[in-house]
């Protein structure tokens, strides 16, 4: 399971820069538009990723920022959201290349953002947690970027996999 996590890591960090760079193509009343996403815009969307990815990180590691609140604005301009996102891809990279099976399987406690009670679980569980999560807003980010009239993104684990993720075949 140790390589899966590490694949969907690096799948995680290329996935990503598909997306930024898509959005590095909008102009910034685009960037912010409303297009009915659960976060509304782009920009609000790919802060919530770096946001949830905090949280976690905070969660696995016990360090590192972790914002109040789901919806808090990181960051207001795409460039330093950029370089954000880029450094908490190789946090999780790096920390997911830590990890051991014991560690794994083992159990995991934390309290949630949105509800104030302790939960354990199992680590693995929530690991596939952080990577779902992305994946899903990334969809997200997909439908804005098309509404906008944009090329549709292939951000599918496939095409990491044929490409850049070949060494996880």
């Amino acid at each position: 399971m140790l390589r899966h996590y590490r694949m969907f890591a690096a799948y995680n960090r290329w996935a990503n820069g598909e997306v930024y760079a898509a959005a590095a193509d909008l102009s910034d009343a685009e960037f912010r538009s409303d297009s009915g996403a659960f976060f509304g815009s782009l920009h609000r969307t790919l802060n919530h990723l770096l946001v949830a990815d905090r949280i976690w990180m905070k969660r696995f590691t016990g360090s590192g920022e972790a914002p109040a609140t789901l919806d808090a604005i990181l960051f207001e301009e795409l460039d330093a959201l950029a370089a954000a996102r880029r450094a908490e891809d190789e946090r999780i990279i790096a920390w997911a290349g830590m990890l051991d099976e014991a560690a794994l399987a083992g159990n995991f406690t934390y309290v949630p953002v949105t509800q104030p009670v302790e939960i354990t679980q199992p680590l693995s569980a929530a690991l596939a947690h952080l990577f779902n999560h992305q994946t899903h807003h990334r969809g997200q980010c997909h439908m804005t970027l098309t509404a906008l009239g944009k090329p549709s993104l292939q951000l599918d684990l496939i095409y990491f996999l044929r490409g850049e993720g070949r060494e996880w075949m």
